[in-house]
């Protein structure tokens, strides 16, 4: 798909999603509050995504106000619950939620949506058979991890040859999108005959992505490439790389197109990324609850899921 496609698509989508709210009738007297509750600011992809939510409340500040929180590391999800119960406590009219862990959460938002907040899920999906479990219907917004992973596996697999070894470092292991990012990178490595000779958590960190990557390549010293499954932990995987005296020998890739990966991806140190456009995740999250709350949509009536765009970044990506 073209970027002007792209940028159409979206346009569609977006009013497709605000109906007779996008006109700023709706809401005069009292407008609605929205909490977006995030991953680790310390990511860069958060801070991001709080960015792209504020920049369209400004926007529509008659409209609806915006609460933004997020947590401290990415592995506190005793932290986030928390903040979402404190979202109920201040009487928020809608949730829009990146969840840190896709099965721990689903208690605190089922105790929200009985008392009548309408909840989104966006970056990382809900575990489907925990929200089964709660008699839940919360409508995901994002992209396929899956298949944005596929695309930047490919994309490395065309510099490898067959029986060539990678090791794959994957995000927290109890979250949906480190799973599908996991499996998509491992569907690339198949499809080439490469070998993933490990699969090991490093926490969506860049010091944790560090210590992994520098485990892996003292345990598999023919190692030739490492699949990030995020830039943050490619960060961390270049300094290893670095650091073991192998930069221009172990490949590395990651996923999210943050601004750090960005001088990375010009000189080589990294392969190849994806984007999902953090920013236009947490608008569309905004967006879909408003709708809903303009149309008085019950949760379980609301749509299933929303596919935003991942797209691969390289070197030469325009």
């Amino acid at each position: 798909m073209t970027l002007s496609r792209r940028r159409t698509l979206h346009a569609a989508i977006a009013a497709s999603l605000l109906g007779p709210w996008a006109a700023g009738s709706l809401w005069a007297a009292d407008p609605p509050k929205v909490a977006l509750v995030m991953k680790s600011l310390a990511n860069e992809f958060f801070r991001t995504m709080e960015d792209g939510a504020k920049a369209h409340q400004a926007a529509h500040a008659s409209q609806y106000t915006l609460v933004a929180n997020g947590i401290k590391d990415e592995t506190d999800t005793a932290a986030q619950i928390k903040i979402v119960e404190q979202m109920v406590a201040q009487k928020v009219q809608a949730l829009v939620i990146a969840p840190a862990d896709s099965k721990a959460l689903v208690p605190a938002i089922k105790a929200a949506i009985d008392k009548g907040v309408v909840v989104v899920n966006i970056d990382n999906r809900l575990d489907a058979a925990a929200l089964q479990q709660k008699g839940l219907k919360v409508p995901f917004v994002g992209p396929d991890n899956r298949a944005g992973a596929r695309l930047v596996g490919e994309h490395l697999a065309r510099q490898l040859k067959a029986g060539d070894k990678v090791a794959i470092i994957e995000g927290v292991s109890t979250t949906t999108n480190a799973q599908q990012r996991t499996l998509g990178f491992q569907d690339a490595m198949k499809a080439a005959g490469v070998q993933v000779v490990g699969v090991q958590s490093g926490q969506w960190e860049i010091n944790k992505g560090n210590t992994v990557a520098a485990g892996l390549l003292r345990e598999h010293p023919d190692l030739r490439a490492l699949l990030a499954g995020n830039d943050n932990m490619a960060l961390g995987a270049v300094a290893a790389v670095k650091a073991a005296g192998k930069a221009g020998k172990v490949m590395v890739v990651g996923y999210d197109n943050i601004q750090a990966i960005k001088p990375m991806l010009a000189d080589g140190r990294v392969l190849a990324t994806a984007d999902q456009y953090a920013a236009k995740q947490a608008v569309f999250g905004i967006e879909t609850a408003l709708k809903a709350l303009a149309d008085k949509t019950p949760q379980a009536a609301m749509p299933a899921e929303i596919k935003t765009d991942v797209v691969l970044v390289t070197k030469d990506s325009k």
